[in-house]
């Protein structure tokens, strides 16, 4: 019960500093913003899951918190489909760029998460082996 406790508490706080970090950028970005917050937390996501896999020393409350509380606050699907669907609404957005937006935050996304988890893997791993 007290470890459901903890890493509740861990969502929380860093669900807080995730959403406000993505309101921020999108602040500061417009519509770039979502592609920034999204292609950045494909990496970090599977950068610290692997991370977390092949360095084990780290508390669950700190992966789940991290992970589940961070980075699912910091990016979001909606955001991007509504920003789509803005870009349309408003014509702010040229076919190209639609374009460029779609394959950007898709195969970005995929690039940036393979990425991440191969240095997050080797990372981890060489931090193991040091200890």
């Amino acid at each position: 019960m007290r470890k459901d406790w903890a890493n509740n508490l861990s969502v929380l706080f860093f669900g807080f500093w995730g959403g406000i970090l993505r309101y921020l950028c999108s602040t500061w970005f417009n519509f770039n913003g979502t592609i920034l917050v999204n292609l950045s937390g494909s990496f970090l996501l599977a950068f610290l899951t692997y991370f977390f896999i092949s360095f084990k020393n780290l508390a669950e409350w700190l992966t789940i918190g991290l992970s589940t509380g961070f980075i699912g606050s910091f990016t979001t699907f909606s955001s991007f489909n509504l920003d789509i669907f803005k870009m349309l609404l408003l014509n702010e957005a040229t076919a190209k760029y639609l374009l460029f937006y779609l394959s950007i935050s898709i195969f970005g996304g995929l690039t940036l998460a393979f990425l991440g988890a191969f240095v997050g893997n080797r990372l981890g791993n060489r931090m193991g082996a040091a200890n």
